[in-house]
């Protein structure tokens, strides 16, 4: 099924996008990834050859993310999966008392501005698109695949802008499968947990350790490739349609 299909890839330059990528050419397929100007996304691409093709992208920009729609269009033929990657966090408390400072307003807006109304800016700009393919057997069209967190349901001190913009991820997932159902157009989100990402591998290898013995089973920190296969199910999956699937090893995250 995966053998033809047109990704585009949020995020698609690192991390949990980048194993997405990998795992989707690896099965046959074609992406455009989708990272900011400044990411290896163009590195990416040029590894794949003309089966990736790397477009700059903010995903909160209109006009991008309609050029990485449209290179999916002109250069693959169309599109027939979204899966979005791209997330920025910070961390700080409401008030720090020690300090005497609240919670930056335009740090606690420029989170949920790029997870969550990026998110949905690169879904209702995809659609579109998805919606023009001719639906198979089932009546399918396509899979868009969202990325939250387990933030979103137990987030940690400091965490309130980050789970917060992931929290709107998972309330708005069962919507959005409402209103893409006439067109043929599943929706999911996957809620990672602890995973061997970017922005973990730049701790300190005592933090790292003492982060993945606070997941139960299996007690390591998450791999990007077993968040690839878990997309790769739901794309494959045709029944799965509006739901939130939590990818963390059992873990519940502590204040």
């Amino acid at each position: 099924m995966l053998k033809n299909i047109v990704a585009l890839v949020t995020g698609g330059g690192s991390g949990l996008g980048l194993a997405t990528v990998e795992n989707f050419v690896k099965l046959g397929g074609s992406v455009v990834v989708c990272d900011l100007p400044s990411s290896n996304g163009s590195k990416v691409a040029q590894g794949f050859g003309d089966k990736v093709l790397f477009a700059p992208t903010d995903v909160v920009s209109e006009a991008d993310v309609q050029t990485a729609v449209q290179l999916a269009k002109e250069k693959f033929g169309g599109l027939n999966v979204v899966v979005n990657c791209a997330g920025i966090a910070v961390a700080f408390k409401t008030y720090n008392f020690n300090k005497k400072l609240p919670h930056k307003l335009e740090d606690f807006s420029k989170v949920l501005t790029v997870n969550t109304i990026g998110t949905f800016n690169v879904i209702r700009l995809a659609a579109g698109l998805i919606g023009e393919n001719q639906p198979n057997a089932d009546g399918q069209r396509g899979v868009i695949v969202n990325t939250a967190s387990v933030a979103a349901f137990d987030g940690q001190m400091g965490q309130a802008a980050y789970s917060a913009s992931k929290g709107a991820i998972v309330g708005m997932t069962l919507p959005i499968a409402r209103d893409l159902a006439s067109q043929g157009i599943r929706i999911c989100t996957i809620a990672p947990g602890l995973f061997e990402t970017p922005l973990l591998e730049s701790l300190p290898e005592k933090v790292r350790s003492f982060l993945a013995k606070q997941v139960p089973f299996p007690s390591r920190l998450g791999k990007p490739h077993e968040f690839a296969l878990l997309v790769q199910h739901i794309v494959e999956n045709p029944f799965l349609n509006g739901e939130v699937i939590r990818l963390d090893g059992a873990l519940r995250m502590q204040p």
